[in-house]
């Protein structure tokens, strides 16, 4: 999970618009960076969350179980002015808005079609929902 504002949540129970882009293809190391730097621009994000195939630091299973994995997309990325490292090849990315009104919701996400469009060049979808929790459900609490 990567946070734009460092700041704690201001709202409670409140489900907050989420962006959901998927990607035809899993994106690479360097492809990832760049897309994640062009929504850096984009007014009223609140959160990014990246989701995809697991690049593990070691091989699970198999004769090479327990050895480095040395994959070439296991590497760290600058976003912004943070450095992270990228556990995952991204095939989807969830983007929370901090919007106050449809109007505001709808010049965010043309916003943000407009800052990947060009970075994702094999195609992608993206679609407006709510697709994590923002409140404690009962599995919460065992």
């Amino acid at each position: 999970m990567t946070s734009i504002n460092d700041s704690e949540s201001t709202y409670a129970g409140v489900p907050l618009p989420e962006v959901r882009i998927t990607t035809t293809r899993l994106l690479s190391a360097d492809t990832t960076e760049t897309v994640l730097n062009a929504l850096v621009t984009v007014e009223n994000i609140r959160q990014i969350n990246l989701k995809g195939e697991s690049l593990p630091s070691k091989i699970g299973s198999g004769p090479n179980k327990g050895l480095p994995n040395n994959h070439s997309e296991r590497r760290t990325i600058k976003f912004g002015e943070k450095e992270i490292e990228l556990h995952h090849m991204v095939g989807d990315i969830f983007i929370e808005l901090d919007v106050a009104d449809d109007e505001e919701l709808k010049a965010t996400v043309d916003s943000i079609d407009a800052a990947v469009k060009d970075k994702i060049p094999f195609g992608y979808t993206l679609v407006v929902g709510r697709y994590s929790k923002y409140r404690p459900t009962l599995s919460d609490y065992y």
